[in-house]
């Protein structure tokens, strides 16, 4: 039996539709916070549990019978996440669960000056140290985080950042899809496993890549980081939002998504979505 969390979101939500491509629904269960909205997932014949990560006590009966689990990250702003994901964890272990798969991201290190990095690598020493197989699933940065994080540079004509480097753009429905290919797989896939797109444009080049898209000059713009948070407070964004986005520009700068992998492309049977794609 597959397991999977977080399936009434985007990213798990499309991984569940595209496993029951591959499977009969009743080898597959979703534990969500609110089985209500998992309806659509109940209609088609698939197990719908409810699992909160935070309440532990409600995560043993969700996990149960699990062949594989699937737990998704918490995206919670305001939560512990590193506790929550250790609640499910140690569920997971507790309820006989025989592989955990995880979906982390490319950039997770202790050093990430993007916060979910370091957050992501505190979650994978959790889950080599639990004694179960396991499988972290390093997204590459999700292409539509584009719609933000470039700016809006339709309006402008101008990327304007306070850090630039390459950026393996990868599209958060190739990420669904090949966990669902990997947990149906015969391979297993121990331990951290790189799933980006092919290759790592910097927003620079990306100023070029929309300059052709709309028909018009976009030019780069590198910003101070003083300036560009000024700005950002100045358009109302929150403080704690604000310096959340700088982290990954910081990060971006630093390298830390730079690197590309062929795996996803392989899952996939075809090339990924490129970031060309989501401009």
């Amino acid at each position: 039996m597959i397991i999977v969390t977080g399936a009434t979101g985007a990213l798990n939500g499309a991984t569940v539709d595209h496993l029951l491509d591959r499977v009969p629904a009743s080898e597959v269960v979703v534990a969500v916070r609110d089985t209500a909205k998992a309806e659509r997932f109940a209609q088609r014949g698939v197990g719908v549990r409810r699992g909160d990560y935070a309440d532990p006590g409600s995560l043993p009966d969700a996990f149960a019978g699990a062949d594989q689990l699937l737990l998704v990250s918490s995206n919670d702003p305001g939560a512990d996440a590193v506790s929550l994901h250790r609640a499910a964890v140690d569920a997971a272990v507790a309820a006989g669960v025989k592989r955990i798969l995880y979906t982390s991201h490319q950039a997770a290190a202790g050093g990430n000056p993007f916060a979910p990095g370091r957050t992501h690598f505190a979650t994978e020493q959790l889950l080599a140290a639990s004694g179960v197989a396991w499988t972290s699933l390093r997204n590459g940065f999700y292409a539509h985080s584009l719609q933000w994080l470039a700016g809006p540079w339709r309006e402008t004509g101008v990327i304007a950042v306070p850090g630039d480097g390459p950026v393996s753009w990868t599209a958060r429905e190739d990420a669904a899809e090949a966990a669902a290919l990997i947990l149906t797989s015969p391979v297993a896939h121990d331990g951290p496993v790189t799933l980006t797109a092919d290759a790592a444009p910097t927003f620079e080049e990306l100023a070029a890549v929309a300059s052709e898209l709309s028909g018009r000059a976009v030019r780069y713009q590198p910003m101070d980081e003083k300036d560009w948070v000024a700005a950002q407070l100045a358009a109302g964004q929150p403080e704690h939002m604000t310096g959340f986005l700088l982290g990954f520009y910081q990060a971006a700068r630093q390298g830390f998504f730079a690197g590309v992998d062929p795996l996803l492309g392989e899952l996939l049977g075809r090339r990924p979505r490129t970031a060309r794609e989501a401009l």
